[in-house]
């Protein structure tokens, strides 16, 4: 009772005109971000975020607008893999299979429609799962001290890669590389500038706002501008007819099941840390292709194919809010992006976050209802309206994506120097994007870097320097060994499963062209 009493506080807070305004534009912006290929929900919430200062709102408010532009951005990834083939981010790959073939069966408004009320049980039950599992994590995570919480940091960079990680060796000199940046600025309990380079703009130190908008949004500007004219360049490709666009009953019911099955392994990838929504997409296609394509019929238009890992990386994006908000953990990249957002609005995430902050945590919450509610009444109509944004030329967008950046961020801060810094994080973020350098861990060594340096030093000045204290306890010892498999497990059968991933699109993907 205790909890739906606090939700119902929730949708109190929720629902007013300003924050369901922020909420619908969120979920349309969400969805235009997710359906232009190589943008996804990381970018997209980043983009956003100078927006959101820029237009002055509060902590709720705000989180409002980023989480529902991260659910808009799950629900339109499916619109290019549907109508193009092209993902519009790596957990959609997987929609690609069976909607390509759907909609050249001339199904395409069947898939859209299908794979949209497929996001809405993954996501609506995954936020139901959110709002039981959270509160009991908090309980958990009170018995904390700094030993465990250092363990637990080193746990996020450990498995912040993930099963998808390209390269282990990659992922942790980003990890190191964000630490790096997380040690520029004046030493809190010594007082000495560190890395300064006698630059005063630099004794707070790096704003990792700016970071994270140079990082995602300008370097995307890069790469847009580096492929002009390529095959990358979707605005020349022909347009899909969309034909009926309402699904019949008898469709939707003979995917229940299958919604139902993946829903709940999405959740559980997007719970773990370091999993997130690739793995809880590719998990929930393999499942349940085993489980009932007994006629063979996945990646040839079987529409079970596209609600299986729709609900299966909707239903994990859900997931991933769990430890971000409970434990102050990110687990997946963007949510990583939305802690910064909470840290850059002076809330802490973790355990005191739902008795300090009551009325953030759980009309966020609300809003997440309200938000799928309103995704899956505006996807359904609007298959058509969406579906042009495809053809939106770069040469338009990106200037539209610079824009906003530049005056987001001066607006934030007041600072040129900042701009220059936000430039600078572009390019790395580009030159790191064509090496396969994964940002994410970039992004959140500048986070976390000195929670984790305050929670070392903190714990071996309590055991007198004894750096045995930092595997002293059966709590520590469980994140240790968790960090390590999760470091370790990549490694041997990280390979498998993205050949697996690439071998499942080249092959099928083959059959229908």
């Amino acid at each position: 009772m205790e909890l739906m009493s606090q939700l119902g506080d929730g949708f109190a807070v929720a629902l007013t005109w300003q924050n369901l305004a922020l909420a619908l534009m969120g979920c349309f912006l969400g969805t235009i971000m997710g359906a232009l290929p190589g943008l996804g929900p990381s970018n997209g919430v980043a983009i956003l975020i100078p927006l959101a200062f820029t237009l002055g709102l509060g902590a709720t408010p705000s989180l409002i607008l980023l989480t529902s532009v991260y659910y808009g951005a799950m629900y339109g990834g499916r619109i290019s893999s549907i109508l193009l083939n092209i993902p519009g981010d790596e957990p959609a790959m997987m929609t690609c299979l069976d909607g390509y073939p759907m909609a050249q069966q001339g199904r395409a408004g069947e898939a859209l429609a299908l794979s949209g009320v497929a996001s809405f049980v993954g996501a609506f039950f995954a936020t139901w799962g959110l709002v039981l599992l959270a509160p009991q994590l908090v309980k958990v995570a009170l018995l904390f001290g700094p030993a465990e919480y250092f363990a637990l940091f080193a746990l996020a960079f450990a498995t912040l890669g993930g099963i998808s990680s390209t390269n282990q060796a990659k992922s942790a000199f980003a990890a190191a590389l964000g630490l790096g940046l997380a040690m520029i600025g004046v030493d809190t309990q010594t007082g000495v500038p560190r890395f300064t380079f006698g630059e005063v703009h630099l004794y707070d130190g790096i704003d990792f706002l700016v970071a994270i908008v140079g990082l995602f949004a300008l370097s995307e500007v890069f790469i847009f501008l580096e492929h002009r004219g390529t095959e990358r360049d979707i605005s020349n490709r022909p347009k899909m007819e969309i034909g009926r666009i309402i699904p019949s009953w008898s469709l939707i019911r003979s995917c229940i099941p299958t919604m139902g099955r993946t829903t709940v392994l999405g959740f559980i990838a997007g719970v773990l840390p370091g999993a997130g929504a690739s793995l809880g997409s590719f998990i929930s296609y393999s499942m349940e292709k085993r489980l009932v394509d007994r006629k063979k019929t996945f990646g040839t238009g079987d529409p079970r194919g596209v609600a299986a890992p729709e609900a299966g990386n909707n239903a994990a994006a859900g997931g991933a809010l769990v430890p971000m908000l409970a434990l102050g953990v990110p687990g997946s990249g963007t949510t990583a992006v939305l802690l910064a957002v909470l840290l850059a609005l002076n809330i802490t995430p973790g355990p005191l976050l739902f008795t300090q902050n009551p009325d953030v945590v759980w009309g966020l919450i609300a809003a997440l209802f309200i938000g799928n509610v309103m995704l899956l009444a505006m996807n359904i109509p609007m298959v058509g309206l969406f579906t042009r944004v495809l053809l939106v030329p770069p040469r338009i967008l990106m200037p539209i994506v610079a824009m906003i950046s530049f005056v987001g961020i001066y607006g934030i801060s007041g600072s040129s120097f900042d701009l220059m810094v936000m430039v600078g994080f572009g390019v790395m973020g580009w030159v790191l994007r064509k090496l396969d350098v994964p940002l994410v861990p970039i992004i959140l060594g500048t986070l976390l870097g000195n929670e984790m340096e305050v929670n070392f030093r903190r714990a071996v000045n309590i055991a007198d320097g004894d750096y045995s204290v930092l595997v002293s306890s059966p709590l520590t010892i469980i994140l240790w060994t968790v960090a390590i498999i999760g470091f370790i497990l990549p490694i041997l059968v990280g390979g498998v499963v993205r050949r697996r991933m690439r071998m499942a699109k080249d092959v099928e993907g083959s059959t229908v062209d």
